[in-house]
């Protein structure tokens, strides 16, 4: 694609902050159960126990994520809808590659945390954006519940880089 290029909006485009946000919420929410159907081939092909609790744990947490994702898109008078996610689309992808481009024991259990902490750092940015537009947006009560979910999703790529860095990078070398 050019760079000098202006692109031309579709149709549908935003037209505002609101529509934007919505629009955020629509694609996190594909991305988080996009995730939680990934989660379990991550965790069957981990082979670090702490790797697997870790991916378990996250499970459920998205599961929540969902869920609060409802209560978000409720809280502002909408039907919680998924739209399709690119970003995650491709993360999710290029985790499975890692997977089948890695032999099972530490070197897959590294590349499966590389991969994971990728999907983590777009979530923590996705939240956090979405998070600073319903602070502006005065949606309060979707504040609250993004908020909660990017504290999760932080402590969740703190808990992968301290399995990392307790001698699975190390072993894999």
């Amino acid at each position: 694609m050019a760079t000098d290029k202006k692109i031309k909006a579709k149709e549908d485009a935003a037209k505002d902050l609101q529509e934007l946000f919505e629009d955020g919420l629509k694609d996190i929410y594909w991305a988080e159960k996009a995730l939680s159907k990934a989660l379990p081939k991550m965790e069957k092909n981990a082979t670090s126990a702490a790797l697997k609790d870790a991916i378990k744990s996250h499970l459920e947490e998205t599961k929540t994520h969902i869920t609060r994702l409802e209560e978000a898109f409720k809280s502002i008078g909408q039907k919680a809808e998924a739209e399709k996610c690119d970003a995650m689309e491709g993360l999710l992808e290029e985790g499975e590659g890692i997977m089948e481009e890695t032999e099972p024991g530490v070197v897959r259990d590294a590349g499966i945390i590389a991969a994971a902490q990728k999907v983590e750092h777009y979530e923590i940015a996705t939240y956090g954006t979405l998070a600073a537009f319903a602070k502006v947006l005065g949606h309060k009560d979707a504040l609250k519940l993004l908020l909660e979910t990017l504290e999760e999703e932080r402590a969740c790529d703190e808990k992968l880089t301290g399995i990392a860095d307790t001698n699975l990078n190390s072993k894999a070398k």
